[in-house]
This record gives C-alpha cells, sequence and structure tokens, in this order.
C-alpha cells in the first residue's frame, strides 16, 4: 500500500450509497459527466453504484447548481473508439471523471501530487471500485486472496468468517486461502502501516509462521484475532503450540518477505482492508464472495458460538 488519500477517499464514497444514470449529452458548465467503461453483463466488471452516488455527493458538495450525469460505455465499444485509445482497458471498470473547472477544483490537488491522472479530457479513476476484473491477468484456479491490515477490525471480522467457514465446511473444496498483508514499505527495514508500528510487525510474524509452520498458522490466526491489539504476542504463540524464539531467528525474512507484500498490494492496486481478490483476476469483499458459485455457504456460517451468523465487515479500513 502506498499512502493514497484519493484512493481512500474513493473507497469511502463508495459506501455512500448507489444510484446511476445511463444516457449522455454534453455537459453544460454546471454539469459533470462521468463515464464509466465496463464489462457489460459481469458483475464484477460493471460499475460500482455505490461510488457512482459516492462521486455525486462529493462533486456537488457546496454546489447546489451542480448537478452530475453517469454514462456507461461497453468495453467492446470503447475499444473501437479512438477517444479511448491509449487508456488501459484491461481492469473493467473504468471511471473517466470529465475534466473541466468544477472537477479540477475537487481534484486538482490529487492529480498535483500524482495521485490521479488525466487523460485528454478526462480524470482518471484506475482500479478504485470496490468491485473489478483484471482481463489481462491470467486465472489462478482455486486461489482466494484476502488483503488485511492485521490491526484492522474489519480485516479480523474477515478472517474470522474464514476460520468459522472451514470448521464447519463451509468452504468449497480446493479452494487455497491466502492472507496478504497491505502495508507501506520505505527504506532499509522501514514500514508504515495504518494503526501504528505493532500492526506491520505482526503482519511479519504471520508471515513467519506461515513460511515456517503452515499447520499451525490459523490456529496462530484466530487465538491472536481474540485479542489482536494485545502486546503479548507471544502468549498467542505458545497457545498455538509455537516457539515464540523462532520470530527472532526468522525476523530479518520476515522483514523481506513483508516488502514484497507491499509490492504485491501495490502492484494490484489494494489499499482497503478487507479486499478480496478470487482465482487472481476478480476483485470483490466478503459479502459479495458468498454470491460467487461455490461460496454460498459462506451465508450460512455461524459465529464461534454457534449461535447466530458470523459477523460480516460492514466497512473497511
Amino acid at each position: 500500500m502506498k499512502t493514497n488519500r484519493i484512493m481512500a477517499l474513493a473507497l469511502f464514497l463508495a459506501l455512500l450509497g448507489s444510484t446511476a444514470c445511463s444516457a449522455a449529452e454534453k455537459s453544460d458548465a454546471n454539469t459533470v459527466t462521468i463515464t464509466v467503461i465496463e464489462l457489460k453483463g459481469n458483475p464484477n466488471g460493471s460499475q460500482d453504484e455505490g461510488l457512482n452516488e459516492g462521486l455525486k455527493r462529493y462533486i456537488t458538495d457546496g454546489k447546489d447548481n451542480v448537478k452530475v450525469d453517469i454514462v456507461t460505455v461497453d468495453r467492446k465499444k470503447a475499444l473501437k473508439n479512438s477517444k479511448y485509445k491509449g487508456l488501459n482497458l484491461d481492469y473493467m471498470p473504468l471511471y473517466l471523471v470529465e475534466k473541466n473547472a468544477i472537477t479540477e477544483e475537487k481534484f486538482g490537488d490529487a492529480v498535483k501530487n500524482g495521485q490521479l491522472r488525466t487523460y485528454g479530457d478526462f480524470i482518471v479513476f484506475e482500479k478504485q471500485t470496490g468491485n473489478g476484473i483484471d482481463l489481462n491477468k491470467k486465472a489462478v484456479p482455486n486461489q482466494l486472496e484476502i488483503f488485511v491490515m492485521s490491526q484492522c477490525p474489519y480485516g479480523v471480522m474477515a478472517e474470522n468468517k474464514i476460520i468459522e467457514a472451514y470448521k464447519q465446511g463451509k468452504m468449497p473444496k480446493n479452494v487455497k486461502v491466502n492472507i496478504r498483508y497491505i502495508v507501506n514499505a520505505g527504506y532499509g527495514d522501514n514500514f508504515s502501516s495504518l494503526h501504528g508500528s505493532g500492526e506491520w510487525e505482526e503482519d511479519v510474524r504471520q508471515l513467519i509462521v506461515k513460511k515456517y509452520a503452515p499447520e499451525k498458522f490459523w490456529t496462530y490466526l484466530e487465538i491472536r484475532n481474540k485479542d489482536y491489539h494485545s502486546s503479548l504476542w507471544d502468549d498467542a504463540a505458545e497457545k498455538a503450540g509455537l516457539d515464540p524464539k523462532m520470530f527472532k531467528e526468522h525476523w530479518k525474512e520476515g522483514l523481506d518477505m513483508l516488502r514484497e507484500e507491499a509490492k504485491y498490494t501495490e502492484v494490484n492496486g489494494v489499499n482497503s482492508s478487507p479486499t478480496v481478490i478470487w482465482e487472481g483476476r476478480v476483485r470483490t469483499n466478503m459479502n459479495a464472495l458468498s454470491k460467487l458459485p461455490g461460496f454460498e455457504g459462506l451465508n450460512e456460517v455461524k459465529d464461534g458460538s454457534g449461535n447466530a451468523a458470523a459477523q460480516q465487515p460492514s466497512g473497511s479500513c
């Protein structure tokens, strides 16, 4: 993860609601048109209705006379339109906000800082939707990646949901779950994470367990998640049957692994915990995961006491 305020903004905006328009005319001075290039017929590559509404609210905030129109364009048609030549249409959906005086005021600083870029008459929002599909990537069968910050409450909820799903036999057979870590790598052994140094240090410990004691990883995670803010990680390790000395022994390698995690999350444009990527191509969230074929049983997962449905992440870090 790189510190990216505008990407965090986009994810926040996506939580604000859902509405979309579908017809197009050239904008007047008080109208902003947002073009969404989408993979029609594919729910993962289609427009993010929550982001639609969120962008509307953000752009019109404090501007009573401004309206926002949202126009959708089928990717097949966009590929044949010279207006979009030079844009990356491999990741769908792609949001293009009309560049005018209104949007330059709203997003100008983000463009100057390199957090957003412009292309022709557009301000480009790439990989900033809650759902998406990367058409240029080769599918990795049965791979489920869950990107988290180890001290993010929503990320912990996602992990606990998977833990209970395994215990209750609700996970599809042959699915390989890989927890990935969202962190910003600096120079040398310096890292930064949203919830402080204790978070990235815990990331390192979990990476070490994954490599050197993979059979105990989920046990350690389940115990650690019961009090993930605690500094008594060594108690959790011992309860999981691990020797706490292993972390000191492999710490340098753990830092190297965390640096690779930082690169991987950046390449995939991930900055929100939790984020789910299925088979290397499909980006979704824990709520939507249960709609994918084979994952329907996640809706039936009970919490640790077996008395109620396991809590779903209701937000993100």
